[in-house]
């Protein structure tokens, strides 16, 4: 009895947990395709941004005293490097904040073994926790910050971490997260940050007249850009986030639901085994009685 009695508490909690997993699985895809809308929407512009920049960039000339075109835009011998290390903020996500974690490590590791100074910026929670267990200074944590984030949020980001290149504290500003590919892939990217480095310019962008100067449309445009690149990166990363957490729940509700019909004819064979052996018992003491 105390068998069956077992079996059945840990189908009813199997059960529980099910729905758990069923109800995170529904508001992780609620979720996602807000998440999914913003990233898309902003792929276009980022990239229509970079290569305006770049166009720009053509049409104004090098200054004579070899000085850069913008702060942003320096580059100069790498002492110091910063990495903005990009996780979520919850988990029951599979191995995303792992990989995202594994790979900021990975770049950790090849940043000091060009013998650069590295420091972090953490955004997530689930980075947070991590990385503050580790000898790595930590010049700004955020934990927290999906629960709640716009672009302004961004940009006040960006601009701290424009200042602290343009003062010299770093050279390099790299930032790992974990891209959106598509509902069932996300991929860990890294990339640099700054010094900015824009993509080619278009074959006919020369023909372009800008106003006022643009010397004048460049300077405004760098931090923009700065600042909506990693707009972007966050929405990767949120995006990223519910995706995963999507696929993971429904891999638990399918794992639930095998094990309940698991445990389900586990019980069935107990019991039976069970009646059976009252039977025969049963059986057994009138034939002694006869």
């Amino acid at each position: 009895m105390a068998n069956l009695i077992d079996i059945r508490r840990r189908i009813r909690s199997v059960k529980s947990t099910q729905q758990i997993t069923k109800a995170m699985k529904m508001v992780a895809a609620s979720k996602l395709r807000r998440s999914q809308e913003r990233v898309l929407a902003a792929r276009p512009y980022a990239r229509t941004l970079e290569a305006t920049l770049a166009a720009v960039l053509t049409r104004v000339a090098p200054r004579e005293d070899g000085t850069p075109l913008h702060p942003l835009l320096e580059t100069r011998p790498a002492k110091r490097a910063l990495v903005v290390a990009v996780s979520g903020d919850k988990g029951l996500c599979g191995a995303l904040n792992t990989n995202a974690n594994r790979a900021t490590g990975q770049l950790l590791r090849d940043l000091t073994a060009r013998k650069l100074a590295v420091s972090l910026v953490v955004l997530g929670r689930k980075g947070v926790d991590f990385w503050k267990r580790r000898s790595v200074p930590i010049v700004d944590a955020r934990p927290g910050i999906f629960q709640r984030f716009d672009y302004q949020t961004a940009a006040r980001i960006a601009r701290e971490i424009g200042t602290r290149f343009t003062s010299g504290d770093f050279d390099e500003v790299w930032v790992v997260y974990n891209e959106f590919r598509s509902v069932l892939s996300q991929v860990v990217e890294q990339r640099r940050l700054l010094p900015l480095a824009l993509p080619a310019a278009a074959a006919d962008a020369g023909d372009a007249l800008y106003e006022p100067s643009a010397e004048a449309i460049l300077s405004r445009l760098l931090p923009r850009n700065l600042e909506f690149q990693l707009f972007r990166v966050l929405l990767e990363a949120n995006a990223a986030f519910y995706a995963s957490q999507m696929t993971a729940m429904e891999g638990a509700s399918k794992n639930a639901a095998e094990l309940i019909d698991s445990l389900t004819l586990t019980y069935n064979r107990a019991r039976q085994a069970k009646i059976t052996k009252e039977l025969i018992e049963i059986v057994s003491g009138a034939e002694a009685l006869e």
